[in-house]
């Protein structure tokens, strides 16, 4: 029996004083959550002061990044090695967010660099996957998600998966309003899961897969329903404590 996880990614959002309500927020509902696996992965420069709240509080919010550095040190500025991430208390990181890929070019190839660079840290990577709008037209969605998630398994082996997760994310529906049916999303996490399948049974059973994009309070418990829907990776309403902790609730 897979655990669902719920995380949250705060993207470029928060003030100190907006993300320690938004904590609070979260702490204080968080003992109704039994089964469900629950994270928040805030901006870089907020995450030592979230993993103290965190640590202190009550109930077991994990943290994550959202995102790693493929580099372990060096002259790369801007970028933040696992290694910082870890110290801070993190104990997953987002790679290959459609933000990064299409907003910043990061090829398959770099996200699966990162991917293997969270795992060399000890974080658990969640690896986005997802289709554009016209790619969907085209029909070419099974192609373009298998394509992602090769890039990991050439690079670090299906193995890898044991210990990550994969968060179904169709760029049309981030951010937009949109969102896929529990029908549309069912139909290509049960594509994922064959896809890791035929490398490996027993990795497919276990792995958690993640659905993003417009998860709200309102849609989550249908699309948490589909047996290959382990949960989600919340974007805009990761920001408001009570309507994430409606969505952890429909995931438990």
């Amino acid at each position: 029996m897979r655990i669902p996880l719920v995380a949250g990614n705060w993207k470029l959002n928060g003030t100190r004083a907006s993300i320690k309500e938004l904590v609070e927020g979260l702490q204080s509902g968080i003992s109704a959550i039994k089964k469900t696996q629950v994270a928040v992965c805030p901006p870089y420069v907020y995450l030592n002061e979230v993993g103290q709240m965190l640590a202190d509080g009550p109930g077991p919010i994990a943290m994550g990044s959202q995102d790693v550095s493929a580099e372990d040190s060096g002259a790369f500025t801007g970028e933040v090695a696992g290694t910082m991430i870890r110290e801070m208390g993190c104990a997953y990181a987002i790679v290959g967010h459609s933000e990064r890929r299409s907003i910043y070019g990061e090829s398959d190839e770099l996200t699966a660099r990162k991917f293997a660079a969270a795992r060399r840290h000890g974080l658990k990577p969640i690896l986005c996957v997802g289709e554009t709008l016209q790619e969907r037209e085209q029909n070419i969605t099974e192609k373009v998600v298998a394509r992602q998630i090769d890039a990991v398994i050439d690079l670090e082996g299906i193995d890898a998966f044991k210990d990550a997760v994969i968060a179904y994310e169709p760029v049309w529906a981030i951010g937009t309003g949109m969102t896929a049916t529990p029908e549309q999303a069912q139909e290509v996490h049960a594509f994922i899961r064959g896809r890791i399948a035929a490398e490996d049974q027993s990795v497919a059973d276990g792995l958690q897969i993640l659905y993003g994009g417009s998860v709200k309070g309102n849609n989550a418990e249908e699309l948490f329903a589909k047996p290959d829907i382990d949960g989600g990776l919340i974007g805009g309403a990761s920001l408001a404590a009570g309507e994430f902790l409606t969505i952890c609730q429909a995931a438990d």
